[in-house]
């Protein structure tokens, strides 16, 4: 029901008589705005139009854009994790590498049900971003969750570098003339996927998707003609070394401890596949709704995918024979490619179609770490573990920072191991794994600890699952420790950081939290005394002062520290000539020149009666050009740390943008009307009688004292009172044309009524604190598509 608005108890009515009919103010300023500055102007030029926060639900994604987005790490790896085993039997066992191949491939695929079995269960108990991190933190603790946290990061970094290396190696197959500038491309794809990921998440979906499902359309062709022309005899062998292959090995025995070390070392090696399996656990949040059950059939769909295209390849690797090449060109696919189609014109284009979407595949599975790094990093931020830039979201409703931050450390990655994947997977594994170890260890535990029907199944699926796991951590450590050992030292410095930068935070927090209430409530000083130092009398000077006598103080003065006192005598014959006296200029000596410490003395001094509340206002004038920063000092800085630190010191600096008031296209200082504010004056309110219709919505900007209407607009701010105040929640509306304060008397919140929200508000409107208001109106909450 409408309310009628009436003036505050703590004011008198207005009256008609004596008051003009207030305007609503704009919704634009009455001021003209600076001009975009020429970043802002590139940056929407190349990442679009900035989007509003509302607009996030409709970032979700479907499965399958999902699967492009978060899986094309995982199906990937089937294009390397078969040579990755190969480069390690070849060496040793020779020919007869290629009847091991399927049984440690057939091992691997076991390792990755048990996964694909533990992550739903993960995704069901945990349907927010974080997997591993969340699990860990809830199961074991804070410690155990930041070596959770540290792994998948770095896994995350890997995951970049790995892909893009792998790409442009698949590239350098295609193209023999690449394979000197692997690592020039390699960082060519970090900044392209990091590019399309900064323009959003549903667009980058988009880019990832055809290539994506290309990719898996090539391998099922190859994997399909593969097996029927084995099935019919036409399948050929290779079996025959050429320069540059892996060198062949003769040992035949498989129960030697050697061979058991290298059979190890092999489905170590193997890991590579199962690798992204965490990533749709990390981020559920981005699928569309219901999150968690979408997340948990694609991630059945893309272990499908894995596993068949894992199987296929070894299979048929197996079958042909194919050796790695020791340079990791051409690859193990690229050769497998070329004996399935042959070397016919069809079969030559059929097996470069297949090296490029093998190429896009592996560059764009680095978008899985673009999509899960940021999210995670934003989950840790948020607990206090890294800095709080990473929790923000940017120009396109992404965390901007991380995804720059991932792209960054990834690159130095590439250049440091020269783009070589053969040297990324031992530490890439490790990685990987003992997140897998961690995640599967904290399920395991929470089976336990709930017990809920069927916790047994979870406890023999996750429990064996984290043996595992933990069993190819140290097997990769141990057999791979020339490539490994880098990582070993970096997860517990990681930690110890992420540990360090939390203790830092904590202090913060306790150090600005601690007693609230009772330092905003302490009593006002007697006095209060503001200072303008001044080093001479401009239009910088002035402004501040002219500020300063805004805050009617009990006393304020300008005062200059006299370092040059010659100068210091023009600067008093100038304030007596400008008629300045008003202001008093105090003259404060300083015969050291020690500026900063002269200052810090003058307001101890004012302070040290322990009644006294002193401010000091500081002149900044602004330059733009490095010159001009070049030319002037940074005096005024170390004066306000020093200052600050005084109790009951308070430091502002007044900026003066000297380039502006030089411009043609100055600002103006003072606007031309004064809206949404009553005008004392003697005519009546207005001629014309009140509206009274609420049978249709009236613009805000069209609304005037007394008029009873319906307004419908977005909540552009909300005034929330503390709890010892009188209740009332103050909200004010903008539709476009004008704003409008909802005042709701007797409330501190309205349920669903917070900045963003539609409403529609029916009431008449009067005044609230000299401004246009409807007191009490009745309101209904509208769909933030509804306008």
């Amino acid at each position: 029901m409408s309310t009628q608005a009436e003036a505050p108890q703590d004011a008198p009515a207005p009256s008609p008589t004596s008051y003009e009919a207030p305007e609503p103010r704009s919704s634009k300023p009455s001021l003209p705005l600076p001009p975009d500055t020429f970043g802002y102007r590139m940056k929407r030029r190349l990442l679009g139009r900035p989007m509003h926060s509302e607009q996030l639900e409709h970032e979700r994604l479907g499965k399958p854009t999902a699967l492009a987005v978060f899986a094309s790490d995982n199906l990937s790896s089937s294009a390397y994790a078969t040579e990755e085993i190969l480069h390690v039997l070849v060496p040793y066992f020779g020919l007869a590498a290629f009847a091991l191949v399927l049984p440690l491939t057939g091992a691997m695929l076991i390792v990755l049900a048990l996964l694909i079995i533990s992550y739903r269960e993960t995704i069901k108990e945990y349907p927010s971003a974080g997997g591993a991190y969340l699990v860990t933190r809830d199961n074991f603790g804070i410690v155990p969750a930041q070596v959770a946290g540290a792994a998948l990061l770095i896994g995350y970094i890997l995951t970049v570098a790995v892909s893009v290396a792998a790409g442009s190696a698949a590239l350098a197959s295609t193209i023999g003339a690449l394979d000197p500038w692997r690592v020039p491309l390699s960082l060519f794809f970090i900044a392209l996927i990091a590019y399309g990921n900064l323009r959003g998440v549903r667009e980058s979906g988009k880019i990832f998707a055809a290539p994506t499902y290309f990719f898996m359309v090539n391998m099922a062709i190859l994997i399909g003609w593969g097996i029927v022309s084995y099935a019919s005899g036409d399948l050929p062998t290779l079996g025959v070394f050429e320069e540059g292959m892996v060198e062949e090995g003769e040992h035949s025995g498989l129960m030697t401890a050697a061979a058991a070390f290298v059979l190890a070392k092999a489905f170590a090696s193997g890991g590579a596949a199962v690798t992204g399996v965490e990533a749709i656990s990390n981020g559920v949040p981005a699928f569309r709704k219901p999150e968690w059950r979408n997340a948990r059939q694609t991630l059945v769909i893309m272990g499908s995918g894995l596993g068949v295209m894992f199987l296929g390849l070894s299979f048929l690797a197996s079958k042909i024979e194919v050796i790695p090449f020791e340079g990791g060109t051409p690859t193990v696919l690229a050769q497998i490619g070329e004996v399935v189609y042959g070397h016919s014109a069809a079969g030559e284009a059929m097996s470069n179609i297949l090296n490029v979407a093998t190429m896009f595949i592996l560059v764009l599975a680095a978008n899985t770490g673009f999509a899960d790094f940021p999210r995670l990093a934003n989950l840790q931020a948020g607990d206090s573990f890294l800095p709080r830039q990473l929790t923000k979201r940017g120009h396109r409703l992404v965390f901007s920072n991380g995804i720059i931050a991932l792209a960054a450390a990834a690159a130095v990655l590439v250049i440091v191991s020269n783009a070589a994947v053969t040297r990324l997977i031992p530490i890439y594994a490790i990685s990987v794994f003992t997140g897998f170890t961690l995640s599967q260890a904290g399920m395991t535990k929470h089976h336990l600890r709930k017990r809920e029907p069927g916790f047994v199944r979870g406890i023999l699926a996750n429990g064996v699952g984290a043996v595992l796991s933990g069993a190819i951590v140290i097997i990769v450590t141990v057999t791979r420790f020339n490539d490994a050992w880098v990582v070993l030292p970096i997860m517990p410095l990681v930690v110890v950081i992420l540990l360090r930068l939390n203790r830092q935070y904590e202090r913060e927090r306790v150090a600005l939290e601690t007693d609230v209430p009772t330092a905003a409530k302490a009593p006002i000083l007697r006095r209060h005394v503001v200072l303008v130092f001044v080093d001479r009398l401009d239009l910088a000077a002035a402004r501040a002062i002219q500020y300063a006598r805004t805050f009617t103080p009990d006393e304020l003065r300008a005062v200059h520290f006299v370092v040059d006192e010659d100068a210091a005598a023009r600067l008093a014959a100038e304030w007596r000539r400008l008629g300045l006296a008003r202001v008093r200029l105090e003259m404060v000596a300083c015969p050291d020149r020690r500026l900063t410490q002269a200052a810090v003395e003058h307001v101890a001094h004012e302070l040290s009666d322990g009644e006294t509340e002193v401010s000091v206002l500081l002149p900044d004038r602004k330059y733009n050009g490095l010159w001009h920063r070049i030319l002037h000092d940074r005096t005024a800085e170390s004066i306000q740390e020093a200052v600050s630190k005084l109790p009951h010191a308070n430091v502002t600096t007044v900026p003066f943008h000297l380039d502006a008031w030089m411009s043609e296209e100055t600002i103006e200082l003072v606007p031309h009307n004064h809206r949404g504010r009553v005008k004392k004056g003697p005519k009546l309110a207005d001629d014309r009688p009140p509206r009274d219709d609420t049978s249709v919505v009236t613009p805000i900007g069209g609304v005037r004292w007394r008029d009873t209407v319906r307004v419908k607009g977005q909540i552009r701010s909300v005034r929330i009172a503390p709890q010892r105040d009188t209740p009332t929640f103050e909200a004010v509306v903008d539709d476009g044309t004008g704003t409008l304060l909802a005042v709701f008397l007797g409330r501190r919140e309205l349920a669903g009524v917070n900045v963003g929200t539609r409403v529609e508000i029916t009431g008449t409107a009067g005044v609230h604190q000299n401004r246009l208001a409807i007191l009490n109106p009745s309101y209904a909450i509208l769909a933030n598509t509804e306008h």
